[in-house]
């Protein structure tokens, strides 16, 4: 399965930076304009609608319709692992009904020298078999522009001077 990987140091507490990432609010955020992202619903683990805090168990129905070109791409994701260890934590979900075979997305953090360590890590499949795995080392094209706004603008809205 193909990855891709990026790495940013911010100078924000792990606290502010765990709580931001944890909301639906924050992912909303940090996704370039140009995905036209929309949440279409999101539940809790107990199935209670527009929770506050991503617990595992979650799911977000979303869809988008990148540059405003072709038709809006649906998918639900599922908040499959969360957990916390003091100055260090990680969220995992995963799309389902979505426009990728295969989809974990892996978010940690981690408190470093008065600041976080944001690190995003996707394991995907691409569509359409064999011919899909030819074009899964071009993925990193399409996914750093977007990778690169959402940690830039995790930095602004979350780093101090």
């Amino acid at each position: 399965m193909a990855t891709y990987e990026r790495e940013t140091y911010l100078r924000a507490p792990f606290e502010d930076v765990w709580e931001f990432h944890s909301a639906i609010t924050g992912l909303t955020a940090v996704t370039p304009k140009f995905m036209n992202l929309r949440v279409e619903a999101a539940r809790g683990p107990d199935g209670e609608p527009d929770p506050d805090i991503l617990e595992e168990g979650s799911e977000i129905d979303l869809s988008m319709r990148p540059f405003g070109v072709g038709p809006r791409q649906g998918w639900t994701s599922r908040i499959v692992e969360r957990r916390r260890d003091g100055d260090a934590g990680l969220f995992r979900d995963t799309m389902h009904d979505g426009p990728f075979e295969r989809w974990v997305h892996t978010h940690s953090f981690y408190a470093d020298a008065g600041g976080t360590i944001l690190r995003d890590r996707v394991e995907y499949r691409l569509p359409c078999g064999d011919l899909g795995r030819l074009a899964e080392p071009f993925g990193e094209i399409g996914f750093e522009p977007m990778f690169r706004y959402r940690h830039r603008e995790t930095k602004r809205r979350l780093e101090r001077p």
